[in-house]
């Protein structure tokens, strides 16, 4: 596939537009449905509805001076925001949005993003190791030993998906459901899938390397101004990945009745986006054992039944 150079800077300014606006979207979403999932009404005063809040309180972060402790890495402090968002331009680009709009069919996009999450936790561990912070360190630590825990269920959910279709590529995969979305085929793998994302993009209830009950706010316990903000604006591009991929996965990517490809992949991501959020705001925060066992004792064993059953009616 040939891009021209045009073609490519094109389409980096469409991802960070895309990147830049989702976040700015999500942060104000977020905080209506929490407002309205407790009786209240979040925020009212800046723009209808408070829409342009979250612009607002981009420009003050923005405005606020980085300090920097006096015994962090200073290295590894500045690096760690920047190792968590600059993998979500490269991870955006195999992402299909309908049969034609699509920065780059690779066909090997789906590798190539379940590769680039992994950057996401060695930023939050280069975040707690360069703080020198015990609450930094601890939070560092507790991202370690969730992704070991729950990566390997959510690579089993792909593999079963990559069995089922036969092609790595993600355009490949939403047109073999063009007729029955895999979800329908596979409700328990969705199901897994959408837990085991939770926990990947560090949401309630499982966001311990943040936990600030227990651990000030975790790995970016020391973090301000614009390194504070780039850590929520990777949290909610990782969101929007991670549901994009469960639309490809298991929604049918763009399929659906009346209304162009594109609008179906936003309705489903954005869908998948609320239903996380519904999580954060419905379930209690569990223990970080309780985590740990539950990914390991159930959700790896549920997962890799899931494929053995599912290559048994294959091969038959």
């Amino acid at each position: 596939m040939n891009i021209s150079l045009l073609g490519i800077v094109g389409y980096l300014v469409g991802i960070a537009a895309l990147v830049g606006l989702n976040a700015v979207i999500l942060v104000w979403l977020e905080r209506k449905v929490a407002g309205h999932m407790q009786f209240r009404l979040g925020p009212m005063e800046v723009g209808p509805h408070g829409i342009l809040q979250t612009l607002a309180d981009g420009i003050k972060l923005v405005s606020k001076q980085l300090v920097i402790p006096d015994e962090a890495d200073k290295p590894l402090f500045l690096l760690a925001p920047i190792v968590s968002l600059v993998p979500i331009f490269a991870a955006m680009v195999p992402l299909p949005f309908s049969e034609t709009v699509q920065a780059w069919e690779l066909n090997i996009g789906l590798l190539l993003i379940i590769a680039l999450g992994l950057l996401n936790t060695l930023g939050i561990l280069l975040a707690g190791w360069g703080s020198n912070n015990k609450y930094a360190l601890l939070g560092g630590a507790r991202a370690v030993a969730q992704i070991l825990a729950y990566k390997i269920p959510l690579l089993i959910c792909v593999m079963t998906i990559i069995m089922m279709t036969g092609s790595f590529s993600l355009r490949d995969i939403a047109i073999a459901q063009k007729d029955t979305w895999n979800v329908l085929y596979q409700p328990i793998l969705f199901i897994v899938y959408i837990i085991t994302v939770t926990l990947e993009t560090n949401r309630s209830p499982f966001d311990f390397s943040e936990a600030e009950s227990e651990l000030v706010a975790g790995f970016h316990t020391e973090y301000s101004g614009m390194g504070f903000s780039l850590f929520f604006l990777a949290e909610y591009s990782y969101m929007f990945i991670a549901a994009g991929l469960a639309t490809v996965l298991f929604l049918g990517g763009w399929h659906g009745p009346w209304l162009p490809g594109v609008a179906w992949t936003l309705i489903k991501i954005y869908s998948i986006i609320f239903l996380m959020m519904w999580f954060r705001w419905t379930f209690p925060r569990v223990r970080i054992d309780q985590m740990l066992s539950f990914g390991w004792k159930i959700l790896l064993p549920l997962s890799l039944i899931n494929f053995i059953i599912t290559a048994g009616v294959l091969a038959l």
